[in-house]
């Protein structure tokens, strides 16, 4: 085994860990926001890191150009969907675990 197929299989690995994690820590936490937190974060970083061991495996290709593409979409439209969910749970009134406010407040900031 190359160099390459040595760290692309560690980068497999690891997204596969991270993408793990993120599926246990939406299972395990207590409220909306910790869910979407840790599935947001550790699916990000999983899934940019199995795309780029596939990039590592197929070379400079055509196949490497569209992973490449999907990988930019998602580190954008991710953290952007976790966004405007937890604003849409916290404008709508979903209070965290252990937190006083008022949403009012929220809504007053916007206008």
């Amino acid at each position: 085994m190359s160099w390459v197929d040595w760290l692309s299989a560690a980068m497999a690995t690891g997204g596969g860990f991270f993408v793990l994690v993120g599926g246990i820590g939406a299972l395990r936490m207590p409220d909306l926001y910790t869910r979407m937190h840790a599935s947001s974060l550790t699916d990000t970083l999983g899934s940019l890191l199995i795309l780029t061991s596939l990039m590592l495996q197929f070379g400079l290709s055509l196949a490497t150009l569209k992973l490449a593409a999907i990988a930019i979409f998602l580190l954008f439209t991710s953290p952007v969907a976790s966004y405007a969910l937890g604003n849409a749970a916290l404008l709508s009134g979903h209070q965290p675990v252990g937190a006083r406010f008022d949403p009012e407040d929220v809504k007053e900031d916007r206008s």
